[in-house]
């Protein structure tokens, strides 16, 4: 028997501090299912060399619960360890068994997919047991080891009674963390962290039915027996080689992910790299429509098949953190800050490798199958609109494949638009305009109205558009993006040429004192414009640069001047070539003036669904008046 202190060296405190940064006790059995896995992978591969000469068969490792004793038990059938060992590895410290394996074997060993440093690993276990005991038996010596703490520096070491190959940790809970004795909570954590593990994992049995016997008859019930209730997935989709998977080895992992899920994903996007870092994984593109909630937390971060955490922000770019998969590379550090995270170099390379494999991939739909692209468009478009407005480098690949529709359900690239604009859209100061609605039937007068003078109108209509086309803007050279229902439509691509007035001097005057004093001045500034006489007697227009400010700070950011804050202003314009302008110019009585403005405003505002309530209500009954 041997007694002792645990060796806690000032050498090694600093890199045990530095990784010691766990909130959660739930990660202890990550842990400890971590260390079993490493002694079965490790003895695999002295196996595979012939250092080992042992029978492995299909080791397990196993996770008991004993509620009478309140224990909870990790047991593995790995390479296990002598006194002597577990006077090293255990005793001294923040000393990785790992590290030292993978130092030693580093060339053979390369693909072993050994877990290595995960902190404390074992010492874990003591944010839930105040008693730990080991079982263990190395595979290389005939005497087993029992070690034994309560918590602090103080272990016995004797000689163990267990006969088979590998280790068996005996957690003894204390009373404030029971719950890690109920089976519910401990299939939960298993799933959660150890559901990809590449060792079978077994909780308890399972209950499964046979095939009837031959000649069995109808109403005899099955045979059932039971077997290993194995928890987790050792060989999931992304540790396999693509040329080895079909679409619905893809989709049936996706269903293996997110169970609850019942949306097929649009389309896939398997990580593979070995240089200059090790990453793999799968991203899932999922239809996204118009969602600004963007639902982050989605993709799962592993390190060697172990769950890491579902917040990958730091290392997946931001706007991919809407999309669903998993990423796995043992070369992100954990457990660190994020502001760390974001200044790593090995991250910062990750990071770019993953924006180029997205743009690669949707260049490469694109190109394959414009018309599948196009219709899964409208699902996808959230995230490329909102890389290429915070990725630069994604902006550039975006530029070939990302689309602008058309209120007419038609799709171009943007040099495949503005090679079609270029002649009818460019105004008299040789600038291009381009012109869009953000709602089909709320600026349908609009829309036709440059319809008519054979303009192209795009459709745009997400959140974010209006951060955009400010990105675009300054990206393109001498182009301007404007929606159509911000001036009238000559204002909107001035030509050279100029409508005349059917209206003198003097009697555009009369119309404009008219209107002021029946029109909100706060509200509306009056504009008066000569139109084509089919055009509308009066159009609200908002301008350009102060709504789009106003919605650039709604939607986050962008607002100046604290625009986000202004009341609401419009132009009303006048057309002073209509006819119903004339005959208000020619009322004589102020009454009936007063009401023809009444009524043709009102008329205008409810183009623009901006009569509500009370005088929506006094709208209808003039209205009804006025038919009598």
């Amino acid at each position: 028997m041997a007694t002792g202190t645990i060796n806690v060296s000032v050498e090694n405190i600093f890199p045990l501090i530095k990784k010691f940064l766990y909130s959660d006790h739930e990660i202890f059995l990550r842990e400890l299912i971590s260390n079993a896995t490493d002694a079965t992978l490790k003895l695999k591969h002295l196996a595979n060399i012939g250092e080992a000469k042992v029978e492995l068969d299909n080791p397990m490792i196993e996770v008991k619960i004993d509620k009478e004793n309140k224990t909870l038990h990790i047991i593995d059938q790995g390479l296990g360890m002598t006194q002597d060992e577990v006077e090293k590895y255990i005793n001294q410290v923040a000393f990785s068994g790992a590290e030292e394996f993978l130092e030693k074997y580093k060339d053979s060993a390369k693909d072993s997919g050994i877990i290595g440093h995960f902190g404390l690993g074992f010492y874990s276990a003591f944010m839930v047991a105040d008693k730990v005991e080991i079982k263990t038996k190395s595979y290389k010596d005939e005497s087993a080891a029992h070690w034994i703490c309560e918590g602090t520096t103080e272990f016995t070491l004797t000689e163990g009674e267990k006969e088979t190959r590998g280790t068996e940790i005996i957690l003894h809970i204390n009373e404030d963390e029971k719950e890690f004795l109920e089976e519910h909570k401990i299939r939960e954590l298993l799933t959660k962290y150890n559901k990809f593990m590449p060792v079978p994992i077994k909780f308890g049995t399972k209950t499964e039915t046979l095939p009837k016997p031959e000649g069995a008859k109808e109403e005899d019930p099955a045979p059932t027996q039971e077997v290993d209730n194995i928890i987790n997935n050792p060989n999931p989709a992304w540790t396999k080689k693509p040329a080895d998977l079909e679409d619905e080895d893809y989709k049936s992992f996706y269903r293996e992910l997110y169970p609850m899920q019942f949306e097929e994903p649009l389309f896939n996007i398997h990580l593979n790299v070995d240089y200059p870092f090790n990453l793999t994984g799968i991203l899932y593109f999922p239809k996204l429509g118009h969602d600004m909630a963007m639902q982050k937390d989605r993709i799962q971060l592993y390190q060697n098949q172990v769950f890491v955490t579902d917040n990958v922000e730091g290392i997946v770019p931001e706007f991919l953190t809407m999309l669903r998969g998993v990423i796995d590379s043992p070369d992100i550090p954990l457990n660190v800050s994020r502001s760390y995270l974001q200044a790593d170099g090995a991250v910062k390379k990750i990071s770019n490798y993953i924006t180029k494999k997205v743009a690669d991939k949707l260049k490469s739909l694109f190109n394959n199958n414009r018309e599948d692209f196009e219709q899964k468009w409208d699902d996808i478009k959230m995230v490329i609109e909102y890389g290429m407005l915070t990725e630069d480098k994604f902006f550039e690949k975006a530029d070939h494949f990302a689309l602008y529709p058309t209120v007419n359900d038609t799709y171009q690239t943007f040099g495949e638009l503005t090679d079609k604009i270029k002649d009818a859209q460019t105004d008299k100061d040789g600038k291009m305009v381009i012109l869009y609605a953000s709602n089909k039937d709320e600026q349908h007068p609009y829309i036709q109205a440059a319809k008519k003078k054979g303009y192209e109108v795009l459709l745009l209509d997400s959140p974010i558009v209006s951060h955009l086309l400010q990105k675009l803007e300054t990206s393109k050279e001498n182009i301007q993006f404007v929606r159509v229902d911000s001036d009238h439509i000559d204002n909107l691509i001035k030509k050279d040429e100029e409508q005349i007035s059917k209206l003198s001097d003097d009697e555009k005057k009369a119309v404009q004192e008219s209107f002021e004093k029946v029109v909100p001045t706060e509200k509306y500034t009056i504009q008066l414009e000569a139109m084509d006489s089919d055009a509308a007697p009066l159009i609200i227009t908002q301008p350009e640069f102060m709504r789009r400010m106003k919605e650039m700070q709604a939607t986050g950011g962008g607002g100046m001047f604290g625009m986000g804050n202004m009341p609401e202003i419009y132009n009303l314009v006048v057309n002073t070539n209509h006819e119903l302008i004339g005959t208000i110019l020619n009322t004589k009585t102020d009454k009936k003036k007063e009401r023809l403005i009444k009524q043709s405003l009102d008329l205008a505002r409810l183009s623009q669904n901006l009569l509500k309530g009370e005088e929506l209500t006094n709208f209808i009954s003039r209205s009804f008046e006025m038919i009598k």
